[in-house]
């Protein structure tokens, strides 16, 4: 689940991220390695409400390109969202495949573009349409299939004067310790730590994300998040002095796809 491809508040993120700076470095656990990066193709779609019913056929008419390169290996994973928050002229659906390289991305982005099916009525009918290609270095996921997940996107702007290294510690020192076990378990199918590969928005900008199995995995990941609040007692005003709270947001989407 990506940007597009995003009920965790702002405020438990934002103690979170202050944590970071507040908490001596290697106090919230074991730290996490970066990982080779990992690219997502997203595109994302604003469909008039009428046609919402046909975005699942179209999916569907990209699914023999999309198996053919998870198995041969040239992507990793793929899927689509549908928006549960919906915000006026805001993205209603997205797909989204991910890869180890960029040059993954773009040839299955070729092959898709050959097939004919992104001049599909329903695509056509789309009010907006952008894309994005983004690229984590914290990330898991559990392999296999999975239908009507729920996503969870927030996704924030770090201040000028955060240090440089700001998405790196909130990844290590946090995000990866506490999501990893909810993979471990199965409460969620995947995480990632996103920036923009290709920057289409201000380059200050990255994003938290997860897809829950169920809807009560996010209820599970956001009481980890108040213990893990509670637990940490140099926690300050929410978003610290590392981002900007008026730039924070939230998206909430039902999810499916697949890893290999």
């Amino acid at each position: 689940m990506k940007d597009g491809l995003r009920l965790v508040s702002a405020g438990i993120f934002g103690f979170v991220l202050f944590a970071v700076c507040a908490a001596p470095c290697g106090a919230q656990g074991s730290e996490a390695k970066e990982k080779p990066p990992m690219y997502s193709y997203v595109a994302n779609w604003v469909i008039p409400r009428a046609q919402w019913g046909e975005m699942a056929k179209s999916a569907d008419a990209d699914k023999a390109v999309l198996d053919k390169a998870l198995a041969d290996g040239t992507i990793v994973g793929y899927g689509s969202d549908e928006t549960v928050v919906h915000q006026v002229d805001d993205v209603t659906h997205d797909d989204w495949w991910s890869s180890m390289s960029m040059a993954g991305l773009l040839k299955v982005l070729d092959q898709i573009s050959a097939s004919g099916n992104s001049a599909t009525p329903v695509l056509t009918s789309a009010t907006k349409h952008f894309d994005e290609i983004l690229v984590s270095r914290y990330y898991n996921w559990k392999p296999g299939a999975w239908k009507g997940g729920y996503g969870h996107v927030a996704q924030y702007a770090l201040k000028k004067d955060a240090p440089d290294n700001a998405v790196e510690l909130v990844s290590k020192q946090i995000v990866v310790p506490l999501l990893e076990k909810f993979v471990a378990d199965g409460t969620v199918r995947e995480y990632e730590v996103d920036e923009e590969a290709i920057h289409t928005q201000a380059p200050n900008r990255f994003w938290i994300v997860y897809v829950a199995s169920t809807a009560e995995g996010i209820d599970t990941v956001q009481s980890a998040l108040v213990k893990l609040v509670g637990a940490q007692p140099l926690l300050g005003p929410a978003l610290g002095s590392m981002t900007d709270d008026m730039d924070h947001r939230d998206e909430l989407v039902r999810s499916q796809g697949v890893y290999k």
